[in-house]
């Protein structure tokens, strides 16, 4: 019989079970309806999921239905919007009571004597150029002066086809202040022109990506396996889709049969009844979909067919260590 302990040496066996005891229960809030950027791709506005409910605006129904999430299992809020930090007793209703991250542009500083150990993930898309063609400015100015050293951030940089050969210069700029970074790639959902992927574009995209986690590992957050699957769409010999995704909320989910999938995962709307399909948006062709989280949750799930070799169980580890140092709950 195949077994961890028998794939895997001490050294790995001893990542396996710091990770194998987490039992990571995730969901994902939307906070607001409202943002304070219009970024081109940006799924949330494109797709019209800021229309389909009115936020709900009494902290006290968001206290009690956190209460009730915590009674369903959940133990990792995922913390989205619109901007998140337009409403900070909505997100400190979440941080105190259940781990939390919150996903931002940066441009309103989280105040860390009131959240000092949240876990805080900041959208990038690029050099300053790229900024102001894609989100109207250039927001690293803001968020680095916000978020310079500060020990529990990373950057999210949604890399574009037209930053292929370019991605050093935005990961230098992120290490030289002191913070992390993590990479996934634009899904295009508003078809802008220049902005979709070709087949040889991800190539060379993968190859840039596993040079810099290779040149900057004090700074890059990620995995070579993770790379291959956001670039290929691919993953043990099965290609990513509505077939395949592990991010379908569960409530909406009538896939026959089902795929392996995330435990009671949810995606809320601000109103906290509307649920939204899965993780990104129900106008996103899901054969297209390029999100970071959802390719490793993809991965995560399948803990058993990657036990087939020790090198395909260790890329599994990997992807799951990436995805609980993202998220705090393992260190750096």
């Amino acid at each position: 019989m195949i077994t961890a302990r028998s794939l895997l040496d001490d050294a790995w066996y001893e990542r396996y079970r710091r990770i194998s005891a987490l039992n990571i229960r995730s969901s994902i809030y939307d906070v607001t309806d409202r943002c304070n950027l219009r970024c081109k791709g940006c799924f949330f506005f494109s797709s019209g999921e800021h229309q389909v409910a009115k936020q709900e605006p009494d902290v006290d129904e968001w206290k009690g239905f956190i209460e009730r999430e915590k009674e369903r299992g959940v133990n990792l809020a995922i913390l989205i919007g619109g901007e998140p930090t337009l409403y900070l007793d909505r997100v400190a209703a979440f941080y105190e009571r259940l781990p939390t991250f919150c996903a931002t542009n940066g441009q309103i500083k989280v105040p860390r004597e009131r959240f000092p150990d949240m876990m805080v993930g900041i959208s990038l898309w690029g050099t300053p150029d790229d900024e102001k063609q894609l989100r109207g400015k250039d927001t690293f100015a803001v968020s680095a002066a916000n978020y310079t050293g500060d020990p529990y951030t990373y950057y999210l940089l949604t890399i574009t086809p037209t930053q292929i050969g370019r991605v050093e210069e935005t990961v230098r700029r992120i290490r030289d202040i002191g913070v992390k970074v993590h990479f996934q790639l634009l899904s295009n959902d508003e078809g802008a022109d220049g902005f979709s992927w070709d087949d040889t574009q991800l190539t060379e995209l993968r190859h840039e990506m596993d040079d810099l986690l290779e040149r900057y590992r004090d700074t890059v957050i990620s995995s070579r396996y993770y790379h291959e699957i956001v670039t290929t769409g691919r993953m043990l010999g099965r290609c990513f889709g509505w077939e395949e995704c592990p991010s379908v909320s569960e409530p909406v989910d009538d896939r026959s049969p089902q795929p392996k999938r995330l435990i009671h995962f949810i995606r809320w709307a601000s109103d906290l009844h509307t649920i939204h399909r899965c993780c990104t948006s129900a106008t996103r062709d899901c054969a297209t979909c390029k999100d970071g989280a959802a390719h490793m949750s993809w991965v995560m799930v399948n803990k058993r067919a990657h036990m087939r070799s020790t090198e395909d169980f260790q890329h599994w580890i990997e992807v799951y260590e990436m995805f609980a140092k993202l998220y705090r709950f393992i260190p750096w």
